[in-house]
C-alpha cells in the first residue's frame, strides 16, 4: 500500500515539473504582454486572418517558434539576426525570452561577436516568458517534425 501512495505523490509532483518543462510562461498573460508588441508586429496566419492587429516595422510573428531566426520571406531583417539563422537558431520559448530581454546582447552572446547588433531596439523588461509562451501558442508549426522518435535498438 505504501508503493502505491508513494507512487501517487511522485506522480502528482512531477506532472507540474513536466507541464513546466514545455512552457517556460503563461499564454494568457503572454497574450495581454503582447500589447506591448503591437506597435511593430502583427500576428496573421497563413490564411490571411488577423490573430492581433499590429504594425508592419517588425516581422509577423505568427508561426515563430520552430523557425529558423531572420527567414521571413520579404521582410529585411539586420544583418546579425539573418547571421544568427544561417548559423542555426532556431526560435524556441527560451531563445525568445532572452532575445526581447535584450536582443542586443542576445545576439552578441550567440554570435560571439561584439559587434552584432540588432533592428530591435525595445526590450521588455518582465514577462517575456509569458509572451514566448503565447507565441508558443500561435506557432502551430512549431509541434510539427516533434514527433517522437523511434526508439534506437543498439
Amino acid at each position: 500500500m505504501k508503493l502505491i501512495y508513494s507512487a501517487l505523490l511522485v506522480t502528482a509532483f512531477a506532472a507540474p515539473a513536466f507541464a513546466e518543462s514545455h512552457s517556460m510562461g503563461d499564454a494568457a498573460a503572454g497574450e495581454k504582454e503582447f500589447g506591448k508588441c503591437k506597435a511593430c508586429h502583427s500576428i496573421v496566419d497563413d490564411a490571411g486572418e488577423m490573430i492581433q492587429k499590429g504594425g508592419q516595422i517588425g516581422p509577423n510573428l505568427y508561426n515563430v517558434v520552430g523557425r529558423q531566426a531572420g527567414s521571413v520571406e520579404d521582410f529585411k531583417y539586420g544583418k546579425s539576426l539573418v547571421e544568427a539563422g544561417e548559423g542555426g537558431l532556431v526560435w524556441d520559448e527560451a531563445s525568445l525570452t532572452e532575445y526581447v530581454t535584450d536582443p542586443k546582447a542576445f545576439l552578441v552572446k550567440t554570435l560571439d561577436d561584439k559587434k552584432a547588433r540588432s533592428n530591435m531596439a525595445f526590450k521588455l523588461r518582465k514577462g517575456g516568458e509569458d509572451v514566448a509562451a503565447y507565441l508558443a501558442s500561435v506557432s502551430p508549426a512549431a509541434g510539427e517534425g516533434m514527433a517522437e522518435e523511434e526508439p534506437k535498438t543498439e
